[in-house]
């Protein structure tokens, strides 16, 4: 039985890569919790506070060896994983050796540094996916520089554009939301090791060298502060993980409107039985963009869970730390399946680019209305020009005709506007250059974001 559409077997493989769920499986949280019970004695032993032969020992003891049901049925009594888990792991361990495990530690210095190094396992797997999907993207993007398209306003044709351009949008604003991360990473990546209040590592100039040692040896950040409810780290990574999925999500929903039969302008990549229905067999769903907007849906929820623990009393909250733990998985798993689905379309998204060249005469010349109006201006006023046209359209809804034709019949016309002048209004291409010159600087930012990413992955 499952509670998630992430773990469940029916579902969990449309949204979340089999890779991803490894690392957030429960053997790989068993495996980071003894891994930081070796680092807590290896850097204690360093220090002088724990005797040689402990963290040999822990290093010894194999994860898969644990029972996990038992474990999960003491952890309903206890409340927590961590001791279970730690009365399992001293009767693994010489008599010599089991006073000396968890030595200083608390519950929440083993739960939060295993949380710890699961994400940054998550993150060194999905960064090359999110550079992966910037590279496909400015592709894309300088590909259809020139192909023109329908600039839509509140869903309304308002101007021409490129596709390219619309492109360059959906590349700038996921490199908006990734670009923070390599700053991100060391005030997120931490380690925790500060004992039942916090005050672990102030206890002695030894206590603070094998709390940085620690830290170094999980390959986490030190932070000399406890982070025990100062939850800026788990906050941050649900904030960032959100504004991905968001960014995401706008390419999404994009796809979905233009992958639309009405405008038929893209599709996603055919794949032989995906985004079939079972009741109409000429269907083709866009499923990569519903994964994508599903995670974004979901991760909102999430994301407000994450923000609540915020407000931890005292030392240590009850209910608020839990919390996360129903969270920040899910929101790691989210972001596998959405960059998964984004690489694909941004790889293999199929452009019919007659399809936008014909949805550009769609309203019969009303796409070209305000350059129409803006020529006009000069010789007529703003004021004047714009009321004209604004009347021109309405004509054009009643009778059918091109706006070049309403406007071209008027006696107000100045005589300059005549022959080929007024047809250059009605052509795209100045639109569309304008639109493309956009493009070389969404895909400058999209290199500096990679190159940055790439170093940090």
């Amino acid at each position: 039985m499952s509670f998630s559409a992430l773990d469940s077997t029916l579902s969990g493989p449309l949204f979340v890569p089999l890779s991803i769920a490894e690392i957030w499986s429960d053997q790989s949280r068993l495996a980071s919790m003894l891994k930081v019970e070796w680092a807590l004695a290896m850097a204690q032993t360093k220090n002088g506070l724990c005797p040689p032969g402990v963290a040999e020992a822990l290093a010894a003891i194999n994860p898969m060896d644990f029972d996990l049901l038992a474990l999960g049925q003491s952890t309903a009594l206890s409340g927590v994983p961590t001791i279970p888990f730690l009365a399992a792991l001293r009767k693994k361990l010489p008599p010599e050796c089991e006073p000396f495990v968890h030595k200083g530690a608390t519950t929440q210095d083993v739960m939060d540094t295993a949380l710890m190094m699961q994400v940054q396992q998550s993150m060194e797997s999905l960064l090359p996916q999110a550079v992966e999907v910037l590279a496909a993207l400015s592709a894309l993007a300088s590909r259809h520089a020139q192909t023109p398209c329908v600039g839509r306003s509140y869903g309304q044709h308002a101007m021409p554009v490129s596709f390219g351009y619309k492109v360059a949008i959906w590349l700038s604003g996921l490199c908006d939301a990734l670009a923070p991360w390599p700053a991100l990473a060391p005030a997120v990546l931490k380690a925790s090791l500060s004992g039942p209040v916090g005050t672990l590592s102030g206890r002695s100039p030894a206590h603070a060298k094998a709390a940085e040692e620690f830290a170094r040896l999980l390959g986490l950040a030190f932070d000399p502060v406890p982070w025990h409810v100062r939850r800026s780290p788990v906050v941050s990574l649900a904030a960032f993980v959100t504004q991905v999925l968001g960014a995401l999500a706008k390419m999404a929903a994009d796809i979905v409107n233009l992958s639309s039969t009405e405008v038929g302008e893209v599709s996603e990549p055919f794949i032989a039985g995906r985004g079939g229905s079972s009741a109409m067999p000429h269907k083709r769903n866009p499923v990569a963009a519903t994964v994508i907007l599903a995670a974004f849906q979901a991760a909102q929820g999430l994301n407000q869970t994450v923000q609540a623990a915020l407000v931890a009393s005292h030392e240590r909250p009850a209910g608020a730390w839990h919390g996360e733990w129903h969270a920040l998985p899910q929101l790691l798993g989210l972001l596998a399946g959405a960059l998964h689905e984004a690489k694909r379309i941004a790889e293999g998204l199929e452009v019919d680019a007659a399809r936008m060249a014909a949805n550009l005469d769609m309203t019969h010349g009303l796409i070209y209305a305000d350059a129409v109006a803006s020529a006009l201006s000069v010789d007529l006023g703003a004021s004047r020009a714009h009321h004209l046209i604004e009347q021109a359209a309405g004509t054009v809804r009643q009778t059918g005709q091109h706006l070049s034709q309403v406007v071209g019949a008027w006696p107000e016309m100045p005589v300059s506007f005549k022959g080929e002048r007024l047809k250059d209004l009605f052509d795209p291409t100045p639109a569309v250059q304008a639109a493309s010159m956009i493009i070389p600087s969404s895909r400058a930012q999209a290199m500096h974001v990679m190159a940055a990413l790439s170093r940090k992955g």
